[in-house]
C-alpha cells in the first residue's frame, strides 16, 4: 500500500436523493479532491452505500456520480480498498473490474512501515450480538444471494432499502455508546497486546480514538455527523474531522 493511508467508514449513500444527501455527497467529493494526487491509499471500512446489490447486468444507477468520482480518484494515482460492510456486501465484479477497487469480504490485517493494522467493519463484533451473527451468516450465504437475484431489481431494491432503513441506527444514548466503547476496548486489548498497533472499526457511528498499551483503538465515526477520517503518515495514525 502507498502512503499516506486514509480511512473512512459509514458514508451510507442513499438510493433516494434529498437535500441532506446532496450536501453529504458534496462533502465526500471534496474529501476525494483533498486526497487526490497524494499517491496514497483510500481504505473504506464498510457501508459506503446504505444499500448496494449487483445483479449480473444491473447496478444501482443513483450512485452514478459516486462511481465516476471513485474512478477518477483511482486514475489520479490513489489506490482504493473497500472492506464490505453489512449494507453493501453483495458485490459481483463492477466495483473491482470497472472502478479498479480492491474488494475485501473479510477483516483486513496488514503491516506497513513496521506498524500492524487490523481493520474490521464491526457488525456482529459485540458479545451480545449472537442473534445477528446467525442472521449475517444466512444473508451472506451463496444460496441466499442466488435466491435474491431471482427477484426483479425494482422489487429487490425496494425491499432491501426497507430492510436497510430498519438496520440504520445513527443515534444512541450516551449509556449505549459508553457500553459499546468499553466492549470495543475489551475486544481490541488482547490483539494490541499481541502485536497489533492499530485496531480500527466502523459500524458504530462513534468518533473515538483511545490509547491502549502501545497501540490505539480507532472507531472511524461516520459521514452523517462527524465527517471523520483517520490518516496514517508512516509513523502514527490520527483520527480527524474533515473540514471542506
Amino acid at each position: 500500500m502507498q502512503l499516506p493511508l486514509y480511512f473512512i467508514s459509514d458514508v451510507h449513500l442513499m438510493l433516494n436523493p434529498s437535500i441532506n444527501e446532496d450536501d453529504k455527497i458534496s462533502k465526500l467529493f471534496q474529501f476525494f479532491d483533498f486526497i487526490s494526487g497524494s499517491d496514497g491509499t483510500l481504505i473504506i471500512g464498510g457501508d459506503l452505500f446504505d444499500f448496494y446489490y449487483e445483479y449480473p447486468h444491473v447496478i444501482p444507477k443513483q450512485y452514478f456520480e459516486v462511481y465516476t468520482q471513485l474512478y477518477q480518484l483511482q486514475k489520479s494515482g490513489t489506490d482504493i480498498h473497500f472492506l464490505l460492510g453489512n449494507h453493501d456486501f453483495w458485490t459481483i465484479d463492477f466495483l473491482s473490474n470497472k472502478l479498479n477497487m480492491i474488494i475485501h469480504e473479510n477483516d483486513m490485517d496488514f503491516e506497513l512501515n513496521g506498524k500492524k493494522f487490523h481493520l474490521t467493519h464491526g457488525d456482529g463484533l459485540l458479545s451480545w450480538e449472537r442473534g445477528y451473527r446467525v442472521v449475517k451468516k444466512m444473508i451472506h450465504h451463496r444460496f441466499f444471494i442466488w435466491l435474491f437475484r431471482w427477484l426483479h431489481p425494482t422489487i429487490g431494491y425496494r425491499f432491501a432499502e426497507w430492510v436497510a432503513s430498519r438496520s440504520r441506527h445513527l443515534e444512541h444514548s450516551d449509556e449505549h455508546n459508553e457500553k459499546v466503547q468499553k466492549e470495543l476496548v475489551r475486544i481490541a486489548t488482547p490483539l494490541i497486546e499481541n502485536g497489533i498497533d492499530f485496531f480500527l472499526t466502523g459500524h458504530y457511528h462513534q468518533h473515538t480514538e483511545k490509547k491502549i498499551s502501545s497501540g490505539k483503538l480507532i472507531v472511524l465515526g461516520d459521514w452523517f455527523k462527524t465527517f471523520s477520517y483517520a490518516v496514517f503518515n508512516g509513523k502514527d495514525l490520527v483520527l480527524k474531522k474533515f473540514n471542506s
